[in-house]
C-alpha cells in the first residue's frame, strides 16, 4: 500500500504569489482607482447629510412661517367679523330710520288733512300701575295740550282712537287709553248707525265692549263691521274708527246685545299719536308761489 504525502507549497511558489498580489495592489493605487471610489463615497455621504440638514431647516422655517400666517389670518378674520357687525348694525339702523320716516310722513300727511288743529307727539312711556293705564307722551302745556283733548293715531294706513288727555305737565302729558276700564265713549256701528257706548276691559290685549244696542238690531250687525265715534256731546270728533266687531252675543236676561270689538289701534306697536284741539280749525297749508292749486285757473 502506497502512502500519500500531504500537498505542500514550495517557498518559491509562495513568494511568486505574494509578488503578483503586491504588484496588482500597487498598480491599482498608481491608477487612482481607490482614490476615485473613496471620493465618491465621501461626496455621497456629505451630500446626503446636507440634504437632511436643509430639509430639517426648511421644515422648521415653514412651520414658523405657517404659524405667523395663521396668526395674521386670525387677526384679519376678527377684523372682518367686527366690520361685518358694524355693517349689520348700520343696515338695521338705516332700516329703522326708513320705517320711522315712513311713519312720520304718514302722520304728517294725515295731520294736514285733519279739520282741527292737532299736535303730533311721541309715546315715551307706559304706566300700567297708575290710576289709568297711562300712556305718557312728550308734549305738554307749553305745546298747547289741555286736559280732555282727544288723542288719535294713524297706523299702517288706518286711523283709530287712542284715548284722551287726563293729566297735563309742562313738557309731558298722560293719556287714558280706550282699553282702560274707566274709559267710556259714545260710538256708532258705521253701517247700521246703531248707537251705543264702548268701554275698555283694562288690558290692551283684550277686546273692547260695546253695549246699549237693542236686540232687534242683531240681524243688521256682522263681524268685521267698523264702530266709529258718534261725536255726541262734543267730547270726541265724529267718525273716527274705534274697533271692529269680533263677536256678537245675545244675553237672555239683558235687553241689549253684548258686542266685543277688536281695537283699530295696535297698542303694543304704537309709537306716535296726534292730540286734537277741537276748539281750533287746522290752518291750511300755504301754496308755494308760482304753483296753482287744483281746480283753479
Amino acid at each position: 500500500m502506497k502512502i500519500r504525502t500531504p500537498f505542500r507549497f514550495k517557498l518559491s511558489e509562495i513568494l511568486l504569489v505574494v509578488m503578483i498580489l503586491t504588484s496588482g495592489i500597487m498598480l491599482s493605487f498608481s491608477a487612482g482607482g481607490f482614490l476615485v471610489d473613496f471620493g465618491k463615497i465621501g461626496f455621497s455621504i456629505m451630500s446626503t447629510m446636507q440634504k437632511g440638514v436643509s430639509f430639517l431647516s426648511d421644515g422648521v422655517s415653514n412651520a414658523f412661517t405657517s404659524i405667523k400666517d395663521m396668526t395674521q389670518m386670525k387677526k384679519e378674520y376678527q377684523a372682518l367679523k367686527e366690520r361685518l357687525k358694524d355693517y349689520e348694525y348700520l343696515q338695521r339702523s338705516n332700516t329703522e330710520i326708513r320705517r320711522e320716516n315712513d311713519r312720520l310722513r304718514e302722520q304728517l300727511d294725515f295731520s294736514k288733512d285733519l279739520s282741527y288743529k292737532n299736535i303730533p307727539a311721541q309715546i315715551i312711556g307706559h304706566d300700567p300701575d297708575s290710576l289709568y293705564s297711562g300712556i305718557t307722551i312728550n308734549k305738554g302745556a307749553r305745546n298747547g295740550i289741555k286736559k280732555g283733548m282727544p288723542v288719535i293715531a294713524i297706523q299702517n294706513g288706518n286711523i283709530g282712537v287712542v284715548g284722551k288727555i287726563v293729566t297735563v305737565g309742562m313738557g309731558t302729558s298722560l293719556i287714558i287709553p280706550v282699553y282702560d276700564s274707566q274709559f267710556n265713549i259714545s260710538t256708532r256701528v258705521q253701517t247700521s248707525r246703531d248707537l251705543g257706548i264702548t268701554k275698555g276691559s283694562g288690558f290692551s290685549d283684550l277686546p273692547l265692549s260695546m253695549g246699549y244696542i237693542r236686540k232687534s238690531a242683531f240681524a243688521d250687525l256682522h263681524e268685521g263691521d267698523v264702530v266709529v265715534t258718534s261725536g255726541e256731546n262734543g267730547n270726541y270728533i265724529s267718525n273716527v274708527p274705534v274697533g271692529r266687531i269680533s263677536k256678537i252675543k245675545v244675553v237672555d236676561y239683558d235687553n241689549s246685545l253684548d258686542i266685543e270689538l277688536e281695537p283699530i289701534v295696535d297698542f303694543p306697536r304704537l309709537e306716535n299719536v296726534l292730540v286734537v284741539d277741537q276748539t281750533e280749525l287746522n290752518e291750511p297749508v300755504a301754496t308755494p308761489v308760482g304753483v296753482k292749486e287744483e281746480g283753479n285757473d
